[in-house]
C-alpha cells in the first residue's frame, strides 16, 4: 500500500478519535507516531525533538507561572475586587452588571493570561448575581464565555508566549501589541451587551457614585498594582516576560497570605452584623495559608501538564507536515490569492474556520509558522499579523462546534451548551467587527511599540 494511502487512513482514524472525544494531545500524538512509521522516522527521533523543544524554550517557562497567577488571584480575592470596581463604574447603565462582567474579564486577563481561567472565574462569581438581577441565565452564561476571549489577547498572554517562541519574535513586543486590540474587544462586546440588555430591559440600575467608585478602586489596588507591575516591567525592559511571570506569582502569593488573616478578622466581627451571611460567605474563600499553596500549585501544574506536551508534540507535527509538503500546499494556496489584502483575508478565513474545530494552541502551532512568513512577504508587519492571527484564534472560543469557552461557561453555570449558542451571536458579531478593524488598521497594534 502506498505511503499516501496509509497516511490518509491514519488521518481518517485520528479524525474519528477526535469526533469521539479523544483528547487533542492523544489525537495529534497518534497521528505523529503513525506517520513517523510510514515515513521511516524512528521514535528516537521523535523523543529527541520533544526534548529539544523544552531545552531551548526558556520563554515557555512563563506559561506555567501565568497559569499559577490566575489561580492565585482568584483565591486571594483580587478577582472579586476587580469585579466590584467594574460594577461600580458601569452599574448605572442598562445591562451594567453584564458590562461589568466583561470589564472584569479584561482586568482579570491582564494578570492571568488565560481564556478558560477568565471564563471560569468571572462566570462562577457573577453569573449567579446576574440571574438574581433579572438577566436571562443563558445570556449571563454566554457573556462569561464571550468575555473570556480576551484572556489570550490582553497581556500577559500564554498564547502570545507560544507564538513568539515559534516565530522567534520578541514576546514583550507581542504583549504591548495586544493591549489596544484587547481593550477594543472588551468595548465592542460591552456595546453589543448594552444594546441587547436595553432591548430586553435586563438589569437593575444602581446610581453612579464617585465615593463608591473610589472605594472599590481602593479595594482593588492589589489587582491594579499587579497589572501595572507586569506591564511596567516588560515595557521598560526591567525584566523579561518570564521574569515578569515569576515576579507576579511572588506578589500574588504575598497578597493571598495577607488577605487570609485580614478576612478572618472581618468574618469574626468588624463593622458587619453577624447575620450578614452573604458577606461572610463572600470573604470566606479569599486568601490562603502557606500549607494551602501546594494544592493551588498542583492545580496549575495539572493544566500545564496538558498544555506543555501539546506544544511539544505539535512542533513534531509541524516537521512531519513539512516532509509531506502540506505546508507548501497551504503556502502556495494563500500566495496564489494575490497581494496584501487577498493574503490577509485568506489567512483570516483559514484561522477562523480552523478555530471552529480546534483549540487556539494547535491552531497557532500548526498554522502560524505557515501563514506568518507569507504575510511578511506581502508586506504585513510580523507583530501586526500576530495580533490578527490570535484575535481570530480567540474568536474560536465561542464558535461551535468546538467553542472551548462555551463548554467552560456551561460547566461553571449549569446552563446546557446548546442553550448558550443563540446569545453568543451578538458577541460574535462584535468581535468579528473589531477583528476586521484591527486587521485594516496596523496602528492599533503597533502604536505602543517604541521602535515602530
Amino acid at each position: 500500500m502506498a505511503d499516501g494511502t496509509w497516511i490518509m487512513l491514519i488521518s481518517i482514524g485520528v479524525t474519528a478519535f477526535f469526533m469521539l472525544g479523544v483528547p487533542v494531545l492523544l489525537v495529534i500524538a497518534y497521528w505523529v507516531i503513525g506517520c513517523s512509521f510510514v515515513l521511516g522516522l524512528t521514535l528516537d527521533n521523535m523523543g529527541a525533538e520533544l526534548l529539544n523543544v523544552f531545552n531551548k524554550g526558556f520563554a515557555l517557562l512563563a506559561m506555567p507561572l501565568f497559569i499559577l497567577t490566575g489561580d492565585l488571584i482568584n483565591r486571594s480575592g483580587i478577582a472579586r475586587r476587580l469585579s466590584d470596581f467594574a460594577y461600580a463604574c458601569l452599574g448605572w447603565l442598562r445591562g451594567g452588571l453584564a458590562m461589568a462582567s466583561l470589564g472584569a474579564c479584561g482586568l482579570f486577563a491582564a494578570i492571568s493570561g488565560s481564556n478558560s481561567a477568565t471564563t471560569a472565574t468571572i462566570g462562577s462569581m457573577l453569573h449567579p448575581e446576574m440571574v438574581k438581577g433579572g438577566y436571562d441565565e443563558r445570556f449571563s452564561a454566554a457573556t462569561a464565555a464571550a468575555g473570556g476571549t480576551v484572556g489570550i489577547i490582553i497581556p500577559p498572554s500564554i498564547i502570545f508566549i507560544v507564538y513568539g517562541f515559534l516565530l522567534n519574535l520578541p514576546i514583550s513586543d507581542l504583549f504591548l501589541a495586544g493591549i489596544i486590540p484587547g481593550a477594543l474587544m472588551v468595548i465592542g462586546m460591552q456595546a453589543a451587551c448594552w444594546i441587547i440588555c436595553r432591548m430586553n430591559g435586563w438589569g437593575n440600575l444602581i446610581p453612579l457614585r464617585i465615593n463608591r467608585v473610589l472605594k472599590t478602586a481602593f479595594g482593588a489596588w492589589l489587582g491594579f498594582f499587579a497589572i501595572g507591575l507586569v506591564l511596567w516591567g516588560i515595557y521598560t525592559g526591567k525584566f523579561s516576560p518570564t521574569e515578569a511571570a515569576g515576579v507576579t506569582v511572588g506578589f500574588c502569593i504575598l497578597a493571598g497570605l495577607i488577605s487570609f488573616p485580614v478576612n478572618r478578622v472581618l468574618r469574626s466581627g468588624g463593622d458587619r452584623p453577624p447575620e450578614d451571611k452573604s458577606f461572610a460567605e463572600m470573604i470566606a474563600v479569599e486568601g490562603f495559608t502557606i500549607p494551602e499553596i501546594p494544592s493551588i500549585t498542583m492545580r496549575s501544574a495539572q493544566i500545564t501538564g496538558i498544555l506543555a506536551p501539546l506544544i511539544a508534540i505539535s512542533v513534531v507535527m509541524q516537521q512531519i507536515l513539512s516532509l509531506l509538503g502540506a505546508q507548501q500546499v497551504i503556502g502556495d494556496f494563500v500566495t496564489s490569492m494575490g497581494g496584501y489584502h487577498a493574503v490577509l483575508f485568506t489567512s483570516m478565513a483559514i484561522v477562523f474556520f480552523s478555530g471552529m474545530v480546534l483549540e487556539s494552541l494547535p491552531v497557532t502551532i500548526i498554522l502560524a509558522p505557515i501563514l506568518a512568513p507569507i504575510a511578511t512577504l506581502v508586506g504585513i508587519d510580523p507583530i501586526h499579523f500576530s495580533v490578527i492571527f490570535l484575535v481570530g484564534a480567540s474568536i474560536g472560543f465561542i464558535t461551535p462546534p468546538y467553542g472551548l469557552n462555551l463548554y467552560v461557561a456551561s460547566g461553571v453555570t449549569g446552563v446546557p451548551y446548546f442553550r448558550l449558542l443563540r446569545y453568543t451571536v451578538p458577541y460574535l458579531a462584535a468581535l468579528i467587527g473589531v477583528w476586521v478593524l484591527v486587521s485594516l488598521t496596523p496602528e492599533l497594534a503597533l502604536l505602543l511599540l517604541p521602535d515602530r
